[in-house]
């Protein structure tokens, strides 16, 4: 039996202040070739036989599960930029969930609306990405958030040539990471954290941002999927 917390007592703490536990440098990055295109697509239309590694959060809260879909769109950039990227966005800091945090272009399914359908949605109404500049290629599997949202995330494929306009009241930033840097385990530090009596276990993705000078620390919800896509990449 599941045992839920009241939402009160979900933990406030600092992901930057949990040491980290491990780095995966043992794992093979995806290659370089797994990364074009072409080798997209083809994952996508003949998946491999795999298995996701982080399927759930534990709950701490007792509301009503969400369903919730998220874009994770991969820009084609060439090879003499960057080479494939990932869109990212950074929270506002007044959003009552999930706040600052760095996610996916995503929310609520709304009633009538596929996964897809919602995901698209989102990443127009959250960061002006317009359908006519994304392929969909197919989706991971369902992931459940301490939070109880239910998200499916949507994977797809961006060409260049948009225009992005941030929605000031969700988002505070929109950025792009190398996908060949996500899709490295050994940039994938392991976390613990104990609250209540159990034990949460998380990823976390630093990357430097050469351009900012800073860097975005990505963990959590939306480095739990990207693991689960370099599983499938890399089954």
């Amino acid at each position: 039996m599941t045992h839920f917390v009241s939402l009160a007592k979900i933990p406030n703490f600092n992901p930057l202040a949990v040491p980290v536990k491990g780095w995966d440098a043992h794992l093979p990055a995806v290659p370089a070739d797994a990364l074009t295109q072409a080798a997209l697509v083809q994952r996508f239309a003949k998946p491999p036989t795999w298995q996701p590694e982080v399927r759930e959060e534990p709950a701490f809260t007792d509301r009503q599960p969400r369903d919730a879909a998220v874009l994770v769109a991969i820009v084609m950039r060439p090879e003499s930029e960057s080479g494939p990227t990932l869109l990212l966005t950074q929270r506002t800091d007044t959003l009552s969930t999930h706040s600052g945090q760095i996610a996916f272009p995503g929310g609520k399914v709304d009633e009538g609306e596929t996964a897809q359908q919602a995901a698209l949605r989102e990443a127009r109404e959250e960061v002006g990405l317009e359908g006519k500049h994304v392929q969909v290629l197919g989706s991971l599997p369902r992931y459940i958030t301490g939070t109880a949202f239910h998200i499916i995330p949507v994977v797809a494929l961006v060409q260049p040539g948009f225009t992005l306009q941030a929605n000031p009241a969700e988002v505070a930033d929109v950025f792009e990471v190398p996908l060949a840097f996500l899709m490295n385990p050994a940039h994938h530090a392991r976390h613990d954290f104990e609250f209540q009596g159990h034990k949460r276990e998380w990823f976390s993705m630093p990357w430097q941002d050469a351009q900012l000078g800073h860097e975005r620390y990505i963990w959590g919800a939306t480095a739990g999927m990207l693991r689960n896509l370099y599983r499938f990449l890399a089954a």
